[in-house]
């Protein structure tokens, strides 16, 4: 059982600019070791260049804190495959697991998908052949940008099952974005609203209040950071 303090990751008073636009402002919040974070809010929010700043792929202002060994997975929300003309195995072959079988049943995909090239791939194929390849190598944080974009309904549970289920067994602690109030109720312990700024931080059973949603996807009503 996850101590009341076991934090993974703490951010605090996190800005972010580009070209003098405020792409986000004052965020701050702590995730525990272990568990699920949901982040929504209206699109231009600055849930995906959240991201960027976690995996610090941008300059940025204020402090984001990892605590102990991280390895991250990383899927995001756009990907282009068009030119590149490598199989399925040879793709996540770089990661040089042996085990390529398993990781694609994970995700509801059958062995035959191996030898096909990636720019051949549906939507949805492709996006679980890359959450298959986002965990192939056991990381213990996973950030998934909206990982089931294209992916049909029945497959999507199944998915958010699957990582339900990694996340419960192996410790891993996941954030992912998403536009779908269902996923986030059902398969995430805690919500973090952004529009620009924190519009709301709390568990995400609370997420099908109305009052809530408006607060949410309405005019941005900052939080005060402590």
């Amino acid at each position: 059982m996850l101590a009341s303090d076991d934090y993974i990751l703490n951010v605090t008073q996190l800005n972010l600019k580009i070209q003098n636009q405020i792409i986000l402002s004052n965020i701050s919040f702590k995730l525990k070791r272990g568990t699920t974070l949901a982040i929504v809010g209206p699109n231009g929010a600055g849930k995906s260049m959240l991201f960027k700043t976690l995996l610090n792929l941008v300059r940025y202002e204020g402090k984001i804190d990892w605590e102990g060994k991280v390895t991250m997975g990383y899927v995001p929300q756009l990907l282009s495959v068009k030119d590149i003309p490598i199989s399925v195995r040879e793709f996540l072959s770089i990661k040089k697991s042996s085990d390529l079988e398993h990781y694609l049943s994970l995700v509801g995909l059958s062995k035959e998908i191996l030898d096909k090239s990636l720019n051949i791939l549906s939507g949805g194929q492709l996006r679980r052949v890359l959450i298959a390849w986002a965990v192939l190598d056991k990381p213990n944080v996973l950030l998934f940008d909206e990982p089931t974009t294209g992916v049909d309904l029945d497959s999507e549970e199944a998915i958010y099952r699957m990582l339900r289920k990694l996340t419960k067994e192996n410790g891993v602690t996941l954030l992912l974005i998403s536009h779908d109030l269902h996923i986030v109720r059902e398969y995430s312990d805690y919500v973090l609203a952004l529009n620009k700024c924190v519009t709301f931080f709390g568990e995400s059973k609370q997420i099908m209040n109305l009052a809530l949603q408006e607060t949410i996807f309405g005019e941005p009503v900052c939080m005060e950071t402590p």
